[in-house]
């Protein structure tokens, strides 16, 4: 039942969408702010987990609504709205990320032809768990700093399926791949991330237990200080 109404909402919305998007192309401006309304903070956080950097995040959705509004005219509805303006997002927050890297680190398919995206045998399941994780606000950090370790072609799958929640079709649609492409990908994203967060979690854990150790023996310093002195009071 929840799903039914989830789906029957999802086409609700691309309806919606479509109406406003033939508004816009009938010459109504407004139609197209409304657009922009519903849509710029999710596009936001999706560039700034691509870029990792605020201003060039800003500058590519911005980028993204002008082309989206200059070529509102090309849009054939073969897919829904939302995903046609997530792609165009994609495609300019790689374009910023591309001059701040080489096109060889930049190359999406780096690392992939030689397996063909081939999906492994079975996806493991494995903790600490990095959707829990983003959703712990005192964790995000962690896992914004591991994300920024991963190729932008793991990172942008990772984003659009398990920080936005976008199914593996409508991932694979996004970025022109086959869904077999996106979960392969999907898993080498979360074994990198597992093996990140691994480490940073194991560093902690040796830090915490150094710390014990000293403040243990800090304590039994102290009390062999304080022994004689007590034992000179009492005396």
């Amino acid at each position: 039942m929840t799903a039914d109404l989830a789906q029957f909402a999802g086409k609700a919305a691309a309806r919606d969408d479509l109406d406003l998007v033939h508004a816009t192309q009938d010459g109504d401006i407004s139609a197209f702010e409304q657009l922009v309304e519903r849509y710029d903070r999710k596009l936001l956080r999706i560039a700034e987990h691509i870029t990792h950097n605020r201003e060039d995040s800003q500058d590519a959705v911005q980028e993204a609504f002008l082309k989206a509004f200059q070529h509102v005219g090309d849009f054939r509805e073969d897919s829904q709205f939302s995903t046609w303006l997530i792609r165009i997002t994609v495609n300019q927050a790689l374009m910023k990320l591309r001059k701040r890297r080489t096109s060889k680190e930049m190359s999406l398919d780096e690392d992939f032809q030689a397996d063909g995206d081939m999906l492994p045998r079975e996806v493991a399941d494995w903790a600490p768990n990095p959707e829990e994780l983003y959703r712990a606000s005192e964790l995000r950090d962690i896992l914004i700093g591991a994300l920024e370790g991963l190729r932008p072609a793991l990172r942008t799958v990772f984003v659009l399926r398990d920080i936005e929640g976008l199914s593996t079709d409508h991932t694979a649609e996004v970025l022109d791949l086959s869904p077999a492409a996106v979960k392969a990908r999907l898993w080498r994203a979360r074994l990198q991330l597992r093996e990140l967060l691994n480490e940073y979690f194991s560093k902690q854990k040796a830090r915490s237990s150094r710390v014990r150790r000293e403040t243990g023996h800090l304590r039994k310093v102290g009390a062999s200080e304080l022994s004689p002195r007590i034992n000179g009071c009492t005396a």
